[in-house]
């Protein structure tokens, strides 16, 4: 980073912003997962009542409270009029012109609690009842609406069923665990400050340019936005005016809006700010996988109102040791040095000295240094031992020379998550008497997060034998049919036999060991189950379940075995991969993945002169722009 450059970033840091967005940031991702769990919110009627409420009941108690407060504590928005409230207020511009239009001013959430909060609810409740006595506060997401709702009053015209279809797919961009983490937030907000100076900038030269970020910034572009008043006052402080955000560009292909936008904004802030844009964990994952089909937070009331007194026994029989995972992005910034007659194309190899469950096999990735292309490498690996770059040829495939990166060292020394520079390489052999090679390498990381375990079981005649990654045996299980139920045994590696659950006449399953219950909850075609996983008490996202599911996958193979559906390797030795949770990000693809870069955060955000939303590369090990 240069002087010029340097200067540019402090200029931009120095933007007021009179919001805590590290903390707003947080319970923004928290009322999305909530949001997540009421898929129903997403589309059809309940979406069309969340909708019509919002507008109807919402609004004029929210337009009440603003002008003269109506009570002494904090309002709490319902739910889904809070959902319908989020994706209106991400459009500001329109937003801020509804509310003036309809309240003469604009209606701000000061001293509003959002729906996840579980304290003030009480006196709202009373509120909303002496206001609207035939409307619940809380929505049942489970009823079914007429569509024809009557209501006299006046409301806005902004299309909010287009604009929640348009954010519905945001939430699973920004799901992963490292964003929650308070370095890769602050980073993020930093980089918030460094997107809207871009802007300014692009603004202050008259310069046209649909400005893309990434999903970091984005992130925090949003949350800002939740706080309508201040939004319009800090953008109109930095900017002069207030930024459009526009969420109607979905179309990610090479060449369209999104993708020149994305590749321009890449540009722009390297030369501007001397650091690379792109960010490991802040790229496009892909479309988000299918829904299941059922609404997840009507488990939460249904299943467990028998009346069980779970067991205590077996709680430490199986013990692994938990990993910790980080994804790493690498960029080849620069090469310098090479030797006199060196022809072709080069390359760089990535590896690891020591074992690694996550990156197993060298990566590739192609330099472009003297082109136009930008590549980036993208990863995940354990937090520990070194990585190998090893620069190559290919005509003809010829190591050039290697150095080698501490991760640990990364980990405890970069606290902003990146860094930049030079490395000598150790020549090879046959180059020892040439200068060294230096190769100026950019990395990005995510705060380490904790692993999903991957476990095989393989079934042997009479019981399945369940290992970890490395092939370590973890425990047995067989089943025992008596005449009035059935059991499942567990034989640990020690010699134990433990009674780990037991069929219940309620058609569904009792774990000794875990204090679960589980049970089919629906078949949601002829080939996908959607089974219900029960308990005593909620579950943390990082909470191992090890036990409890390698009995469902048990449970399940002997399942489909009873059906005649049992596999052809059974008795044979052979195995399947059973992993306890779904991975944050796509799996590994070919060592280069040549993709056109793109933008959307879900539908794709942004102002036609400068301001736009996630845009970025699909899935696999290589990034190509």
């Amino acid at each position: 980073m240069e002087r010029g450059q340097e200067l540019e970033w402090e200029e931009a840091q120095k933007l007021a912003i009179s919001v805590d967005l590290v903390t707003s940031a947080k319970q923004h991702l928290r009322f999305l997962a909530e949001v997540d769990r009421n898929r129903t919110l997403y589309d059809g009627p309940i979406l069309d009542r969340a909708i019509y409420r919002y507008k109807h009941y919402w609004l004029p108690l929210l337009g009440k409270h603003t002008e003269s407060t109506i009570l002494e504590g904090p309002l709490v928005v319902p739910l889904d009029c809070e959902w319908i409230w989020h994706c209106h207020k991400l459009n500001p511009v329109r937003y801020k012109a509804d509310c003036e239009e309809l309240y003469g001013r604009i209606l701000d959430n000061k001293n509003v609690m959002s729906a996840i909060s579980t304290t003030c609810r009480r006196q709202t409740e009373e509120i909303w009842k002496r206001m609207y006595p035939y409307e619940p506060y809380e929505l049942n997401m489970s009823s079914q609406f007429l569509k024809n709702f009557i209501n006299s009053s006046m409301s806005t015209h902004y299309d909010l069923v287009s604009a929640v279809k348009r954010q519905s797919p945001f939430f699973y961009q920004v799901s992963g665990s490292h964003m929650n983490d308070d370095v890769f937030l602050e980073g993020a907000v930093a980089r918030y400050k460094g997107f809207l100076h871009l802007i300014k900038r692009n603004w202050e030269n008259s310069k046209r340019c649909f400005c893309v970020p990434t999903y970091d910034i984005d992130l925090i572009w949003h949350t800002h936005q939740l706080y309508p008043v201040s939004y319009c006052k800090d953008v109109m402080a930095a900017l002069g005016k207030i930024l459009e955000h526009d969420d109607t560009d979905s179309d990610r292909t090479k060449g369209t809006k999104l993708d020149t936008g994305f590749s321009r904004t890449t540009k722009q802030w390297e030369d501007m700010f001397g650091c690379r844009y792109w960010r490991a964990g802040a790229m496009y994952r892909g479309q988000p996988p299918s829904p299941l089909g059922l609404n997840l937070s009507q488990l939460d009331n249904q299943w467990w109102d028998k009346k069980m007194v779970p067991s205590n026994e077996n709680q430490d029989m199986v013990s692994l040791h938990r990993k910790t995972v980080m994804e790493i992005m690498i960029e080849i910034v620069g090469v310098k040095d090479l030797p006199q007659g060196l022809k072709g194309s080069l390359f760089v190899t990535i590896n690891k000295k020591q074992s690694d469950v996550f990156l197993n096999n060298k990566r590739n990735i192609s330099i472009l240094c003297n082109t136009k292309e930008k590549q980036a490498i993208v990863f995940q690996c354990e937090p520990k031992g070194d990585l190998v770059i090893e620069l190559m040829s290919y005509s003809p495939i010829k190591t050039l020379g290697t150095t080698s990166i501490s991760l640990k060292g990364i980990v405890n020394s970069v606290s902003r998550l990146y860094a930049e520079e030079w490395f000598d390489l150790v020549p090879d052999l046959t180059l020892a008497d040439s200068k060294p090679i230096s190769v100026r390498i950019a990395f990005s990381f995510t705060p380490p997060i904790l692993a999903h375990y991957m476990v095989q079981m393989v079934r042997h005649f009479k019981y399945h034998c369940f290992t970890d990654e490395a092939n370590n045996d973890i425990i047995s299980l067989q089943m025992r049919d008596y005449q009035t139920r059935k059991e499942v045994i567990g034989l640990t590696s020690c010699g134990g036999t433990h009674v780990l659950a037991a069929e219940s006449a309620e058609k569904g399953w009792f774990l000794n060991n875990s204090h679960w219950w589980f049970h089919v909850h629906n078949e949601l075609n002829e080939n996908d189950i959607a089974f219900g996983f029960k308990g005593n008490r909620k579950i943390s996202e990082e909470e191992p379940l090890v036990v409890p599911i390698i009995i469902l996958a048990f449970l399940v193979s002997e399942s489909s075995s009873n059906c005649g559906k049992s596999c052809n390797n059974e008795g044979k030795g052979g195995g399947e991969a059973i992993t306890n949770g779904i991975k944050d990000s796509p799996p590994d693809g070919e060592d280069e993945v040549k993709s056109s870069n793109c933008g959307g955060c879900g539908g794709g955000c942004g102002v036609s002169c400068g301001g736009s939303c996630g845009g970025h590369c699909s899935g696999g090990d290589a990034y190509r722009n």
